[in-house]
């Protein structure tokens, strides 16, 4: 069972945004960390699972680690975005590691991103304990 990893979506201003930035590397998408997870071999074969407006609203999956030449470390990422059932999470710095028990289902075939609630009503739900 693979180890995934939440992250926020730093300055993208909306989930298609999100998506349009993954999309455009042809290959494979790249997000740097200045520390290899302890965990990485674990996580190859996982998910990152992206927070926007406090909410996870999908995954890229994890294709390998790689180290710089200064040091830092690059997460190879599958370049698509895999919309799942948004699920309210506190923003944090860096990134965290996520079990596959506790990590939301993808959206099944057929049912559209517009089917699930928007990320900022779920966030808005979660502050009054009703998500």
């Amino acid at each position: 069972m693979p180890l995934h990893m939440t992250k926020i979506a730093y300055s993208a201003t909306s989930v298609a945004e999100l998506r349009e930035w993954l999309e455009r590397h042809a290959d494979e998408a790249l997000m740097t960390t200045r520390y290899l997870p302890k965990r990485h071999e674990e996580m190859v074969g996982g998910s990152l699972y992206w927070i926007f407006e406090h909410a996870l609203v999908g995954r890229s999956p994890i294709l390998r680690f790689t180290q710089r030449d200064d040091g830092r470390w690059h997460i190879h990422l599958a370049p698509l975005l895999i919309p799942v059932q948004t699920r309210p999470k506190r923003a944090h710095q860096g990134w965290r590691y996520l079990k596959e028990e506790e990590a939301p289902a993808d959206l099944q075939e057929g049912e559209a991103e517009s089917d699930v609630m928007p990320p900022k009503l779920v966030s808005e739900l979660a502050k009054l304990g009703l998500v």
